[in-house]
């Protein structure tokens, strides 16, 4: 069985097609508008998530499984995380172990499996092409084009200034586009109250407006809890850049202090040589290297 945590806190985008009372509606709105051959209405899909392993308290993932393929799907509204892909496997890894049965794996004949499919929705402020792919092989420490193993992830634009096709093709999804726009246009413009303004805004205009009457004070919370994820993503970044600048810090001093001592050393041997010490001497106190390295500079000079 997949495990779920009620305690974990959804975006407002993982509500909508996870969630909501819409979100069967809203699933099969999206698989076809990835897709050529279209579901119909009555379509069978089965939601599939597993637990967020890398942030415990706020979920930007899910999955679901539609004609004999699972979707895994992802949002980021701050910068894209290139180690996608990465994470992508081993989350997919996790559905198939929980789908398929102990007993099927032992088994002699081929285990059927879902189709799996990568989408990650990115809303964020950075300038960003309208569609890229990441790949699982791009991080790979030997680059030889014999990949053994390769997995794919659709990263796609939702801003509504990206012009994606999907925004036309799933209408849910472009409101919520323009829900997230009318929000950071409140909060540009300095209101202490921008999501409650951008809510009253939205319904006014029909934008999400029955999801936003039902869940108000919920989205609000909603909002908050990615403002927190997306912050708290953005310090520990910051914290890991500091600590790397400052363990750079230290090797360069480390290193600083060594070549010093090896100076020393050699300078120390450059003496020795003009009182006339001999190689056999010297080498009982300092090593091959740097006396090679005071011949070579005494050569020089």
């Amino acid at each position: 069985m997949l495990k779920e945590n009620n305690k974990i806190k959804n975006s407002v985008l993982i509500d909508l097609f996870y969630e909501d009372e819409s979100a069967k509606k809203n699933q099969i709105a999206l698989y076809n508008a990835l897709h050529e051959e279209k579901l119909p209405e009555n379509a069978s899909v089965r939601k599939l998530r597993i637990e967020n392993t890398l942030y415990m308290h706020f979920q930007n993932d899910f999955s679901y499984e539609a004609d004999e393929k699972i979707l895994v799907i992802g949002e980021h509204q701050s910068t894209i995380n290139y180690n996608m892909p990465l994470r992508c496997l081993m989350y997919i890894g996790r559905i198939y172990e929980g789908i398929v049965p102990v007993r099927d794996r032992y088994k002699k004949a081929i285990v059927k499996l879902p189709k799996p499919e990568f989408y990650t929705f990115y809303n964020g402020k950075e300038p960003m092409e309208k569609e890229r792919v990441l790949r699982l092989s791009e991080a790979f420490k030997v680059q030889d084009g014999t990949d053994t193993l390769e997995l794919e992830v659709k990263v796609i634009n939702i801003n509504t200034d990206a012009g994606h096709e999907i925004l036309e093709k799933c209408p849910v999804m472009k409101e919520y586009s323009i829900f997230i726009d009318t929000i950071r246009k409140y909060q540009e413009a300095g209101e202490n109250e921008a999501y409650e303004l951008a809510i009253h805004e939205c319904i006014e205009k029909g934008i999400l407006a029955d999801y936003l009457r039902k869940k108000g004070s919920e989205v609000i919370n909603m909002l908050k809890a990615e403002y927190d994820y997306e912050l708290d993503i953005q310090v520990q970044r910051e914290e890991a850049y500091e600590q790397g600048e400052e363990v750079g810090r230290q090797q360069g001093e480390a290193i600083g202090r060594q070549q010093g001592m090896q100076q020393a050393n050699i300078d120390a041997i450059r003496n020795m040589l003009e009182f006339g010490v001999s190689k056999a001497d010297i080498l009982k106190k300092y090593t091959k290297a740097e006396y090679d390295a005071a011949i070579a500079e005494t050569e020089e000079k």
